[in-house]
Formats: structure tokens, sequence, C-alpha cells
């Protein structure tokens, strides 16, 4: 397994801040987040001008780009631009959200195999995130989904299964699909506290995804407006020292 930060820690930087900033504080991989709603790094920017991102990322840190998180609804001709962006740095992970809660199952089924499909045209491991509202809230339904669009895979998210309205909700179903990780500490009644301070078993989460022969990228991920200056900073050396020792 590898560890890696996503750009999303660090929300309010620009792009190329976070990325310097990510390698300042000890990462050498990125997962390299896409949100319409916030000014770091924005699907419309790729589509429009991909050279000049590109362009942008390498010249700002020397970080190995490992996943992409898309964390808005586009297009499809807007989503074949995603992927040849991560064909262009030779990511080979996009994780992207389900569809809200109230979606037929069929309609879901029939995008993610649109998108699946160009994922895997160029080798790309298209999944779907674990969240609170989406479809894949629920970990049997987001197996389904999986089992339905051949391929297809999981990006665990372990705090919306701890924190949730209904009480903690038991995954371990999804470890045989999940091929990429969102890591934070979680308590049950907060998406995002101190590590130490919260719920989340990462020795157990890193064990069952070795069961499954899990070979891939655990990324360290907080949410946006959690925490400010450099307790974040703290917080993410913290996370990325405790998971190199588990690995």
């Amino acid at each position: 397994m590898q560890i890696a930060a996503s750009t999303r820690s660090l929300w309010d930087l620009s792009f190329s801040a976070a990325c310097g900033q990510l390698q300042d504080l000890g990462f050498d991989k990125v997962e390299i987040w896409i949100n319409g709603q916030f000014d770091q790094l924005k699907a419309a920017q790729i589509v429009q001008n991909q050279d000049s991102v590109l362009a942008t990322f390498r010249d700002a840190s020397r970080l190995s780009p490992v996943a992409i998180f898309l964390e808005e609804e586009v297009s499809s001709d807007d989503f074949q631009a995603i992927v040849n962006f991560a064909k262009q740095l030779r990511i080979p992970q996009i994780t992207i959200e389900a569809s809200p809660l109230g979606t037929p199952f069929n309609s879901e089924i029939d995008r993610l195999k649109e998108r699946n499909v160009m994922c895997r045209e160029e080798s790309i491991q298209l999944s779907i995130l674990t969240k609170t509202g989406l479809l894949s809230e629920d970990p049997h339904t987001a197996v389904e989904l999986c089992q339905a669009v051949k391929g297809l895979g999981i990006t665990l998210d372990p705090s919306y299964f701890m924190c949730t309205p209904k009480g903690e909700v038991q995954f371990d179903v999804v470890f045989p699909h999940v091929m990429h990780a969102h890591l934070r500490d979680t308590s049950k009644t907060e998406m995002q506290v101190p590590a130490g301070l919260g719920e989340i078993d990462y020795n157990r989460i890193i064990a069952s995804l070795r069961h499954e022969g899990y070979d891939r990228t655990l990324t360290v991920d907080l949410l946006p407006k959690t925490m400010e200056g450099e307790e974040r900073h703290l917080e993410m050396r913290k996370l990325r020292l405790l998971l190199e020792s588990l690995l």
C-alpha cells in the first residue's frame, strides 16, 4: 500500500499552492480534487485549458499523482476530458460520487456503465465513493452497483459509516470491491476530529484490505472547513505518520 494526500485537505489554497504545501508536509503522492464549488480546481478549467492545468501541476511540485476525486457531476463530454487529463498524468484511479438517494437504480447503472467504459478504454480504475445521502451510503447497495457494472470499484470512506443519522453502519461487505480509500479520524457525532480522538479503526481497515490483496492507495483526506492553519498541517502530519507506522 502507498500513502497519498488529497488537495481537498487544503481546500482554501490554490491548486499549485496546495500541491507545494503537501510536499512540504512530507507527502510524495497526491490525489487531485476537482470541485466546481471551490476555487482550487474545477472541471471547467480542465475542459477549457488542460495544457495550462498540466503545466501548473508540474511546476508546483514533484508530487506523483495517483488519483483524481471528481466531486462534481459533469457531462459525458466533460468526463471524457477528465479521463484524458488523467491519462496525460498517468493517473490510474478516478473516484466519482454515486447519484443521490431516490435515483432509479437502472438509470444509475446506465450512467456508471458509460463512465466506466471511458475509464477502461484508458486502463483507468473507476470507483464510487461511499457517502451519506447517495445511493452508495448503504454498503450493500454500493456492492450491488459494482456487481451490475463490471470493473467498477468502491472508494471507501469509513467516516460516512461511522457518523450517520442512523448510527454506526457495518461495512465489511465492501472490502472485496475497494479500489481506493479516503481516511481521517471521525467520532459518532463529528465527521472530522483530531487523530486519536475519533473511533476509526485503522488497524482493522488495513488488515481487512490486506486480506483482500489490496495494494493501492490510502489517501489522507481532511474535509473542507473543518480545521484551520497549523492545526490542519499538524493533523495531516499525524495521519501520515500513523498510517506509515501501520504499514
